[in-house]
């Protein structure tokens, strides 16, 4: 154990955030933090540093080990270049390497004793210099920089030029270099593209200390960690395994925690009317049965009802009207900037009820085709076409769309001025705005604040055809769960820009990847475009993954431009499906056994209750019949009778008897 946290509690005001987390991390471990926005989880990982200090609880780092941090946000403040940065990091290295030189220059000139002492200091030196593997420090530098998205022509670049972003990346680099026991990583991928998440990917999967990731990329998760720390109302529940494999188990455990409370209730409901009945009987051992079940019922610890997993945000995407078949026609599209060339010849279509994703790398120009089919941005060359009945609903990822000025309230009412003051509250409230939050200003909020209000207003639009452009940054995971089932359940058509390849993999139907200036068409989701890039690379661009070029093979010729189909009904990942004979002792034969054995345990749970019933009409004619024959008692003629009184009397005894019976029976069959 590398690392334990026990009884960690915070509180900030009346809010309690973490109660009594407690988890421990293995050497070379990996795992995620994982939870709600505001679950506590970058507030952990700073308790955990010391950055902030627990109001109670103990984290224990074992003794010699170094830990490293990388917050969210990078304010990175350097007046030296992006190479030079990486190179403070490596300066003990550098510094062991010039003093070996040193020593070489200096073990020619001497000899005796002092060639003796030089010698023993050069071998313990080139000994430590080998176990840090000192002698590959520029080849560990170039590496970290190029996989993080920086070519060499921007290694020169000054720190104070750089965006958050680029200073993120910076600090992350730095990080990796310095290779610390324990890595902290507060959502590490924010910054980067897909090819540098995939470098991170397998750079941590081979990093040889422990890592603790808190991030809401999912795909990124299930690649690397093998266990999940879930922050729940501020409890801590630790799941072995990878994302997927949490997901799965929270959701088996849940269903089991909603089960047993459910159970519990039924329970507690039933105790209640047994010792209701019981006291009814009125008499004194019935009223003791009651007065001791109710002690056990009071003594019983009450199960929490579990919260709802998607209870965080109602989205409901609904199109108003249904749109030709031909919803959006591109040809030739060309853009530039200046001297920087985006895409050129690019043709593709998009047809009714397709979810088509945009994917690349960063500067390639998705988010500018996403701007031109809006009319943000003006193309140098090429004709966009939408089609018959087509209405857009646009998110853009930058929140322009929303004024700055206005409040939330009046963003929804200047927009939708037919909804009425309820409405717009009920529509605020399904997206996490209670309350005064209504007249928050939209500049006030935060990046995810800003999200759910475009995500609303992209609700109310009921438009037919949505462009998105990243619609899943600043979200948690159970908001991006809630939009994926929404647009998964969308009865239009979707063309948006994502970096979240677990959000692709959920809900496109196609991917046009942007890459050296072309769109290339993958008819299927991300897992199959990982399956299929490498050879469509190699046809069209004739060059390998690695990107070592290839001789195009004959009719391969690098793509000119329209958009390829490149799998048949055949190779469209529909699955084969295979017939089996059940043997006699297959778990079909056990389903047969585990239903014969349901369906007896029903009956004998219906003839129970039909028992139960006869008994309580038993008891009601026999009590009723005693009331009568008290009543009768108390009439002169029958009190004067002595014959009626002793026939009356004995009546009553057996009726007494009677009940007696009944009420034990009753107890026996109500458990």
């Amino acid at each position: 154990m590398i690392l334990s946290c026990s009884s960690i509690c915070k509180s900030f005001g009346s809010d309690d955030i973490l109660k009594n987390a407690s988890f421990h991390i293995e050497e070379h471990e990996k795992a995620a933090i994982v939870g709600i926005n505001g679950a506590g989880k970058s507030t952990l990982l700073k308790i955990i540093t010391g950055e902030l200090p627990a109001d109670s609880g103990e984290v224990v780092i074992s003794k010699g080990k170094t830990l490293g941090y990388l917050a969210q946000n990078q304010d990175l403040l350097s007046h030296r270049t992006i190479y030079d940065e990486m190179l403070e990091v490596k300066r003990p290295v550098i510094e062991m390497e010039e003093r070996l030189r040193e020593l070489e220059v200096s073990m020619k000139l001497a000899d005796g004793e002092e060639l003796e002492a030089m010698m023993d200091t050069y071998s313990r030196l080139s000994h430590q210099f080998d176990l840090i593997n000192g002698y590959a420090w520029k080849s560990e530098i170039v590496g970290v920089l190029k996989g993080l998205g920086f070519p060499e022509e921007e290694f020169g670049k000054q720190i104070s030029t750089l965006s958050g972003g680029q200073k993120t990346r910076v600090s992350l680099g730095k990080l990796l270099l310095t290779s610390p026991d324990i890595i902290l990583l507060d959502e590490p991928t924010n910054h980067l593209d897909m090819s540098s998440i995939a470098w991170l990917e397998n750079y941590l999967l081979n990093y040889k200390g422990s890592v603790i990731i808190v991030a809401h990329d999912r795909y990124f998760l299930d690649k690397i960690v093998t266990k999940v720390v879930e922050l729940d109302n501020g409890k801590a529940t630790v799941y072995l395994g990878n994302y997927s494999a949490y997901s799965e188990k929270r959701a088996q455990m849940r269903a089991i925690q909603m089960k047993a409370y459910l159970n519990q209730q039924q329970e507690i409901k039933h105790q209640e009317e047994v010792i209701e009945k019981l006291k009814s009987f009125n008499r004194e051992k019935s009223i003791k049965r009651a007065e001791s079940r109710e002690k056990m019922l009071n003594k019983i610890e009450v199960l929490e009802k579990p919260t709802e997993i998607n209870d965080a945000m109602d989205i409901r995407l609904e199109p108003n009207i249904l749109s030709g078949n031909d919803v959006l026609t591109v040809r030739d599209l060309e853009k530039s900037f200046g001297a920087q060339h985006l895409f050129s010849h690019v043709d593709f279509d998009v047809k009714r009820g397709e979810r088509v994703a945009i994917i690349g790398d960063n500067g390639t120009g998705k988010t500018t085709i996403l701007k031109m089919i809006n009319g943000l941005v003006t193309p140098d060359h090429g004709e966009i076409t939408l089609g018959s009945r087509v209405h857009i609903g646009y998110y853009d990822q930058d929140h322009q769309v929303l004024h700055m000025d206005k409040t939330l309230f009046e963003e929804i009412s200047d927009a939708y001025p037919g909804m009425n003051n309820t409405q717009i509250r009920n529509t605020l409230a399904s997206f996490l705005f209670t309350g005064d939050d209504a007249f928050k200003r939209i500049g006030d909020l935060s990046g995810g604040e800003r999200g759910r209000v475009s995500l609303a207003k992209l609700m109310l639009s009921e438009a037919n055809f949505l462009i998105l452009d990243e619609p899943t940054n600043h979200l948690d995971i159970t908001s991006k769960e809630i939009l994926e089932n929404a647009l998964s359940h969308y009865g239009g058509t979707v063309l948006y820009v994502s970096h979240d390849r677990y959000f692709i993999n959920k809900t496109a139907t196609r991917i046009l990847d942007l890459t050296g200036g072309k769109l290339l068409n993958y008819i299927g989701n991300y897992d199959y475009y990982l399956e299929k890039r490498e050879a469509m690379m190699a046809a069209h661009f004739g060059t390998s993954s690695d990107g070592t070029a290839k001789t195009p093979a004959a009719g391969g010729s690098v793509f000119s431009g329209s958009v390829l189909r490149t799998a048949g009904a055949a190779d469209s990942g529909q699955a084969s499906v295979s017939v089996q004979s059940v043997s006699p002792n297959s778990p079909a034969t056990d389903t047969k056994l585990d239903w014969k054995a349901q369906k007896e345990e029903q009956a004998r749970l219906r003839k129970r209750q039909n028992d139960l019933k006869k008994v309580e009409a038993e008891i009601h004619d026999l009590e009723t019949r005693d009331g009568e024959i008290d009543a009768l008692l108390c009439d002169e003629s029958v009190f004067t009778d002595v014959a009626r009184l002793m026939e009356l009397n004995k009546e009553k005894e057996d009726l007494a008897a009677k009940l007696e019976v009944l009420y034990e029976k009753w107890e026996e069959l109500a458990e």
